[in-house]
């Protein structure tokens, strides 16, 4: 079916809204044949992925759109960045990183993104609405979007993610088709391992359904009745880098999951699994590589970024002696805002706990 292109879309491409639209929707087009999408549609956000310095490349990318005088045309929250620009003193790499990394977020600045720099822009304001169409970079993002908000999106890599900033439209294919989002694969979770919280049954089922769900979209059943959004979290980051998983259902628990009828559309799944409290319990184990005995050298939190109500179950565990090895903890600069509106910057910081914003561990 050949790709069929609106009045905007070819007033895009042929430059009547500027060189830099330009030469983004033309990028696109390709990339929409390459996929074979049908058309273009409108998106109302996108979060670039493309901040953090892998290369030269990354750089040329942006500051071809900055010298053709480009703008992004939806609103665009960022990802992390190499660097954290609000304690660079904690950064430990090259000077060509440091220098380079920092002129590649400020090239996005430039083009009119918002200076978020976080992995999780669902915990700010550009947290999108049920069921909006968005161009979102960044796995766990995605993940969650889709899952957790029930907004649309593909898995938008580098450069692309931008392009349909500075455009406003992304190609319709994949997850903004409503028949690509029910699910194929359904999970029932039969038993946990006794005295498991909610998040650890959650992070153990996103591992598990990434390395075994494949491209499948996964339903899944019997996951803790108390399951909130950290937890759901966890579980999307896991099942996202662990495997492809853009997309699940928490039947009861996520909003196109009322029930599996809803979930499906009726239609016979392509593969069931059933999973023991043995297979979460293996699935945990499996993911630490460090041979038994190894002392620990430290712990890292907020990959992805820790949220406000993270820090509210971490602040209790630091009362008592400082913790004997070195602990980092990465949230966005909006929650770094409200730990010191609440006084717990300063509690954090006592305690030996070092903050880290704009990039990650």
């Amino acid at each position: 079916m050949a790709l069929e292109l609106s009045n905007l879309d070819r007033d895009l491409a042929g430059g009547a809204h500027g060189p830099a639209a330009a030469f983004a929707m033309r990028l696109l087009i390709r990339f929409a044949e390459a996929v074979e999408a049908r058309s273009f549609i409108a998106i109302e956000q996108a979060h670039v992925d493309g901040c953090l310095y892998l290369g030269q490349a990354s750089l040329d990318f942006v500051e071809r759109m900055t010298a053709l005088g480009g703008k992004v045309r939806v609103p665009t929250s960022l990802n992390v960045g190499s660097l954290d620009l609000i304690h660079p003193e904690l950064f430990r790499g090259s000077d060509e990183v440091r220098a380079n990394g920092k002129r590649l977020m400020q090239a996005h600045v430039d083009l009119g993104c918002a200076p978020t720099f976080t992995c999780a822009p669902y915990q700010s304001l550009f947290r999108p609405r049920f069921g909006a169409q968005i161009a979102w970079g960044e796995s766990n993002a995605i993940v969650f979007a889709n899952s957790v908000i029930g907004a649309r999106t593909n898995r938008y890599g580098d450069f692309i993610d931008l392009c349909c900033a500075m455009t406003g439209r992304a190609p319709e294919y994949g997850l903004h088709l409503a028949k690509n989002r029910l699910a194929r694969a359904i999970v029932h979770v039969d038993a946990a391992p006794h005295g498991w919280d909610a998040e650890r049954v959650c992070v153990s089922v996103g591992h598990t359904i990434g390395q075994r769900c494949g491209s499948l979209v996964p339903a899944i059943f019997g996951l803790p009745a108390d399951a909130n959004e950290d937890d759901l979290k966890a579980l999307g980051a896991a099942a996202a880098s662990s495997g492809a998983v853009a997309l699940f259902h928490a039947v009861g628990l996520t909003p196109e999951a009322p029930d599996i009828e809803t979930a499906t559309g009726g239609l016979a799944p392509e593969l069931v699994l059933r999973l023991s409290a043995g297979d979460l319990g293996e699935a945990v184990r499996s993911l630490s590589s460090v041979a038994d005995g190894a002392p620990l050298f430290a712990v890292t939190l907020g990959t992805p970024h820790f949220s406000l109500s993270e820090f509210a179950r971490l602040m209790p565990l630091l009362d008592g002696p400082r913790p004997a090895v070195d602990v980092w903890v990465n949230c966005s600069r909006a929650t770094l805002a409200d730990l010191r509106a609440r006084g717990w910057e300063e509690q954090l910081t006592a305690a030996g706990v070092t903050l880290v914003v704009d990039t990650c561990t």
